[in-house]
């Protein structure tokens, strides 16, 4: 696997067709071979709104540059009063020469 570098902003958190709330993002990238690119990283919101979606397997987070990303959250407890959870992401994600380092 090779690190192409990540990528970061805001954008809203959405399940099926409903918009839930604005969030934070911070998303490093990789390249499988033979040209796959998969992401992972942290998404960021108010504890009280990551409670209510943590855990859920529909989540879907459509950036504000206009990508439309599915997130599924790789830990199974999120920690008390946490404002931050890591997620595993795919979908829309840039082209390798996109990413920045």
């Amino acid at each position: 696997m090779q690190h192409l570098g990540r990528i970061h902003g805001t954008g809203v958190l959405k399940c099926a067709s409903k918009t839930l709330f604005r969030i934070g993002y911070d998303f490093d990238g990789f390249l499988r071979k033979p040209v796959e690119v998969v992401g992972s990283g942290e998404i960021r919101m108010s504890p009280d709104t990551l409670r209510q979606v943590f855990g859920r397997k529909d989540l879907h987070l459509l950036t504000d540059d206009g990508r439309l990303l599915s997130l599924r959250f790789s830990e199974r407890h999120l920690p008390e009063a946490s404002d931050a959870a890591h997620v595993d992401v795919a979908g829309d994600l840039p082209s390798p020469s996109e990413w920045r380092s």
